[in-house]
């Protein structure tokens, strides 16, 4: 009865809180901003997965070497409606059940499937969620044991790669290290505590679970009593013991639930020391959550203040095409039309220019400097190739006609007689060459002066408009719009990120502006 009425304070007071910081989590906040998170640490075989056990009630992969190949994420929810039921989520895919001797199997198969079968470990999170009303209001990530020796099948470097992903989650300040240490070692010696001491110097954010009580050498209960007193190493959380089950029990079947009704402690029940589950759960919501309820003001300033920043950000770029297939197709019209009436009014070289250095600064990558964007060069030279071929041959038409010496044209026809008056009739006649060479050569340039940029502008702009104009509104009738407006360029990836960015701050924004503050009066 005293268990029942604990645990429905506890879930009273926190439940909200949780709920809106796993929610968070869930749509990926935490790649924004660092959430308050409680993390269990500690070397193989310290105990780490008996005491996630004893929390949960349920058993969870055991065994010698690394058992936990991949972040778990242990979501405690307290339902009194519910008997037990769970839900297991990892890369996309999501499995509910309802027996807990089913947990081993499912958390076995999600680490197989994210870290490979074998001893390898993967930094990608596994999130189990239970509801049951044996259960108090919890949520806490386990993470890999520390190993200094690699064993066959994995990498030299396993330990570093443990240590590092460790790290990624205790250097957030916002995180409580839950340090899991057997009281029959030299806690001195425990690489877990020192990588505690490191992001956690003072040992503000530090709780430490001793472990295996009942492995206590004869006559050491002296400096284990010292320890939880903490007159060897302080930590301002303190030391809690825990008596899981053993060995011995587990080989002889005894439940989770019976191995709780034991006493926890032997000799310490003497002595004022924490001891139990229930110690745990209280020191770690008292820890965890009074301190960071202060702390959701500051995250909803934050979460505001980014979203003002990524939504500017996408303002200098919002003319891409659009993400959801449906409005692909309306964007692709839109353009059509639009290219259509600019190409027909300003078809001219200062069109060409824009156009080029409109699609040069929206798919530009990175090149050369100095050398032209070969994607633009591609997309606007191969387009006109058709029309530039054309135009060769006309030129060179054009040239092979100036073969033909004919012209009608008036300079030439009054030079003529001002030549004959001048030198008058029996003047010889080759004098006359060179300046009806010359007057006829003018001509001549004249006209290819005209005629070539006339060519040009009528297949290149013209012509190349219609044929453009024309393609583009065949595009509306191909079943494959969406592949054709896919943007590949980095401006379209960042806009793709800063978009992804936005969609995970705005959902956590109005989360946290309708959060009724449940948690005003808390522990």
């Amino acid at each position: 009865e005293k268990e029942m009425m604990f645990q429905d304070q506890l879930a009273e007071k926190v439940r909200p809180f949780i709920d809106l910081i796993d929610d968070m989590r869930s749509i990926g906040i935490d790649k924004e901003l660092p959430l308050p998170t409680i993390a269990v640490v500690g070397d193989q075989s310290s105990g780490k997965s008996s005491v996630l056990e004893t929390l949960s009630g349920v058993a969870l992969p055991r065994g010698t070497g690394i058992v936990t190949r991949c972040p778990l994420l242990l979501q405690l929810c307290n339902d009194r409606t519910v008997k037990w039921e769970a839900v297991i989520s990892y890369g996309g895919k999501v499995v509910e059940f309802d027996e807990p001797s089913e947990v081993v199997r499912h958390v076995e198969h999600a680490q197989n499937v994210l870290a490979g079968k074998g001893v390898g470990i993967c930094e990608d999170l596994i999130t189990l969620k239970i509801t049951s009303s044996t259960v108090c209001d919890l949520s806490l990530i386990d993470l890999p044991g520390i190993t200094r020796v690699a064993v066959k099948g994995q990498p030299d470097d396993i330990g570093a790669h443990i240590k590092n992903l460790i790290l990624k989650f205790i250097k957030n300040k916002r995180t409580i290290i839950l340090v899991v240490v057997p009281c029959n070692v030299d806690i001195a010696t425990t690489e877990a505590l020192k990588m505690a001491q490191e992001m956690d110097p003072e040992g503000t954010r530090t709780l430490a679970i001793l472990t295996k009580p009942d492995l206590i050498d004869p006559g050491a209960e002296k400096n284990v009593l010292e320890i939880v007193h903490n007159r060897v190493i302080f930590l301002n959380m303190g030391y809690v013991i825990v008596k899981c089950r053993g060995q011995k029990q587990i080989d002889e079947n005894m439940s989770i639930t019976h191995s709780n009704q034991t006493p926890n402690v032997y000799l310490f029940s003497l002595h004022q020391v924490h001891t139990g589950k229930h110690v745990v759960w209280y020191l770690l919501t008292c820890c965890l959550f009074a301190p960071g309820q202060k702390y959701l003001p500051h995250i909803s300033e934050k979460i505001k203040e980014q979203l003002v920043e990524v939504k500017h950000l996408l303002s200098q770029i919002e003319d891409g095409p659009p993400l959801e297939p449906a409005e692909k197709r309306q964007y692709l019209i839109q353009v059509s039309t639009s290219f259509t009436f600019s190409s027909f009014s300003f078809a001219n070289f200062l069109f060409l220019h824009q156009v080029v250095d409109e699609y040069d600064q929206k798919h530009r990558g990175t090149e050369l400097p100095g050398f032209s964007n070969y994607r633009v060069f591609q997309h606007v030279v191969q387009k006109l190739e058709q029309q530039s071929n054309i135009v060769k041959a006309r030129i060179g038409e054009q040239f092979e006609m100036e073969m033909l010496v004919y012209t009608q044209d008036e300079i030439f026809n009054k030079h003529l007689p001002k030549e004959e008056k001048a030198e008058g009739s029996d003047h010889n006649t080759r004098s006359k060459y060179p300046g009806l060479l010359k007057s006829y050569y003018e001509i001549v340039v004249q006209r290819l002066a005209d005629q070539v940029p006339m060519l040009i502008h009528y297949f290149i702009l013209k012509e190349s408009a219609k044929i453009v104009c024309s393609e583009m509104l065949d595009l509306l009738h191909r079943d494959d719009t969406d592949i054709i407006l896919q943007e590949d360029s980095e401006i379209g990836q960042y806009r793709a990120k800063l978009q992804a960015q936005a969609d995970r701050l705005l959902l956590p924004a109005i989360i946290l502006t309708t959060f009724d503050q449940q948690t005003e009066h808390f522990i």
